[in-house]
C-alpha cells in the first residue's frame, strides 16, 4: 500500500471516528505499527492531526492565526457572541478572552450595560470604548501577534489582582478525553490562571473545534462549568462532555 493511500484512510478514519489508534489501525491493515506512527508523525508535521498517546486526533483548524480565523465558521461565533453576551448580568466582574469567538461577544453586549470587563486582548478592549457603563481593564504584557493578545509574566501578575464572576473561555480544541486545548503554550498558561481566578468558566467553542485538539493542554474539560456550542454539532458528540458533569448548551 502507498503511503499516499495509508495516509488517505488515515484521514477518513479521524472524520469517521473521531481518533486513530495506532495499534488497532495497524493490525486492521495487516501493518507494522511503526509505519503507521511513522505515518502519523509526517501527518502532525503537516498539520493533518495532533499526535496524542497511542495515537492520533483531530487537528484543529482554529489554531490558524487572526487572518484566518475570521473566515472560520462566522454565524457559529455570531451566534455564540449574541447568547453568551446575555449570560452576563449587570454589575459582574468578567474576564473576557482574546478570539474571534469572544469579539463578537464584546460587540454583543448591551450598551446600556453596567459591568467590568477583564482581557488581555487590546482588540476586544478597543470594541468596548463605546460601551460607557462598561469599565474596561486591559492585561498587558507582550503582543502575541498570531491570536491578538498579550501573554506572560506581566499579563499573570495582573490576573491575581482581580477576582472574577465569570470567565469566558476560547479554545482551539475541546476533547472530552485529553480536555481544553490551545496553540500556544503561553497561551494556555493564561487561560487556566483566568479560569483559577474566576467563580464560573464559559467555554464557547464552534463545530470544528469539538472531537478536535491542539498541542497545549489547557486543563480538563471539567475546568469548565459550561460548554457553549453553535453550529452543526450532533448530540453524540457532546454526550461525553454531559457524562463527564458538564453543562452543554446551544446557542
Amino acid at each position: 500500500m502507498l503511503t499516499r493511500q495509508r495516509k488517505a484512510m488515515i484521514l477518513s478514519a479521524l472524520k469517521r471516528d473521531g481518533q486513530v489508534v495506532a495499534k488497532d489501525f495497524a493490525q486492521s491493515l495487516g501493518l507494522s505499527e511503526d509505519t503507521v506512527r511513522r505515518d502519523l508523525r509526517e501527518m502532525a508535521a503537516e498539520g493533518l492531526l495532533q499526535r496524542v498517546h497511542g495515537g492520533a486526533l483531530p487537528a484543529s483548524p482554529a489554531v490558524a492565526d487572526l487572518a484566518a480565523k475570521r473566515g472560520q465558521s462566522p454565524d457559529a461565533k455570531r451566534a455564540l457572541g449574541l447568547a453568551a453576551a446575555r449570560m452576563i448580568r449587570p454589575g459582574q466582574l468578567v474576564f473576557l478572552d482574546g478570539g474571534t469567538t469572544c469579539l463578537e461577544l464584546a460587540r454583543a453586549l448591551p450598551a446600556d450595560l453596567r459591568a467590568m470587563v477583564v482581557t488581555h486582548s487590546p482588540t476586544v478592549a478597543t470594541a468596548l470604548i463605546d460601551h460607557p457603563s462598561v469599565e474596561v481593564a486591559l492585561l498587558g504584557g507582550r503582543l502575541f501577534k498570531h491570536s491578538g493578545v498579550c501573554v506572560g509574566a506581566q499579563v499573570l501578575d495582573g490576573i491575581r489582582r482581580f477576582q472574577a464572576d465569570l470567565y469566558v473561555m476560547g479554545v482551539t480544541g475541546v476533547h472530552a478525553g485529553l480536555g481544553l486545548t490551545t496553540g500556544d503554550m503561553e497561551e494556555a498558561d493564561v487561560k487556566r490562571a483566568l479560569s483559577g481566578a474566576a467563580a464560573e468558566t464559559l467555554v464557547l467553542a464552534t463545530p470544528e473545534k469539538i472531537g478536535a485538539a491542539s498541542p497545549h493542554i489547557i486543563g480538563p474539560v471539567t475546568m469548565a462549568q459550561t460548554l457553549m456550542v453553535a453550529g452543526a454539532v450532533g448530540e453524540g458528540a457532546l454526550d461525553p462532555f454531559r457524562a463527564a458533569g458538564v453543562g452543554v448548551v446551544r446557542a
